[in-house]
């Protein structure tokens, strides 16, 4: 397998990212947030990882999202339809916590999602089993806001603006909302947004910072270390030229 250490293509970051997540929680199991804006990429980013991962045989990565964790509709509305209760109505955290974070740190199976928000019903998945060395991602928005913050042994920020993920995260329900983010029909959602930056400035808790602003050339932080433990300063990498994904070998930390 290639060593891609050094390489600028958008593969040599992802090995990089995937080598220092696989370092979280080394020995056990470990949950890592991949945190941003709605539309920001970060489920895509979290299958790229999981992808990659299942490629080299070495310590296996799975991903869910907290979107299978909203709540009903009647509660997602019941303090109106403002950026307010977006930000703070949307997930049961709760669910979350006794579905997935306390029998995955127990070293049991998860139950991956527990609401299916567009059908507005309750699902029964069938149950995860995960190795008792996974790393789970866990993607969605909000993930470190202060009831989530310290649940998590790493996380991710997948840094885009507003005027990039509104419009890619419209075009998965194209016609349905304006791509301007000051648009009335975005207002519920930018706004509540708006809130949870103003609120808790996620990327300043998370470990790593990922530039996701342009998918074809895509500048790149991966090193932001956490400030609840570890250590050192951010490390910006260079711009990257996007090429297919390949299996790598673990580069060196900087």
């Amino acid at each position: 397998m290639p060593n891609t250490n050094g390489d600028g293509t958008r593969a040599a970051v992802l090995c990089r990212l995937l080598s220092q997540v696989r370092e979280s929680a080394a020995g056990g199991r470990s949950l890592v947030a991949i945190d941003g804006l709605d539309g920001a990429g970060k489920s895509v980013l979290a299958e790229e990882l999981v992808q990659l991962a299942a490629q080299d045989g070495l310590r296996p990565v799975a991903s869910l999202s907290i979107d299978g964790f909203h709540h009903p509709r009647s509660v997602r509305y019941t303090n109106g339809r403002g950026p307010d209760s977006f930000y703070r109505d949307s997930y049961d955290y709760e669910a979350f916590i006794r579905s997935v974070v306390i029998p995955f740190k127990q070293g049991a199976s998860v139950v991956p999602s527990f609401w299916d928000v567009d059908a507005d019903v309750t699902v029964l998945p069938a149950q995860l089993d995960l190795p008792q060395n996974c790393v789970l991602l866990v993607d969605g928005i909000f993930l470190h806001r202060p009831e989530l913050r310290d649940l998590w042994d790493a996380s991710v920020w997948v840094q885009v603006p507003f005027t990039v993920s509104v419009p890619r995260g419209n075009e998965r329900i194209p016609g349905t909302y304006d791509s301007d983010p000051e648009s009335q029909s975005n207002h519920r959602y930018v706004g509540g947004q708006r809130l949870y930056l103003a609120e808790c400035s996620p990327w300043k808790s998370a470990t790593w910072i990922f530039d996701n602003e342009d998918l074809e050339l895509p500048p790149c932080g991966d090193s932001l270390r956490s400030q609840r433990g570890t250590q050192g300063p951010r490390t910006q990498l260079p711009r990257t030229r996007r090429q297919p994904t390949k299996a790598c070998q673990s580069p060196p930390l900087d």
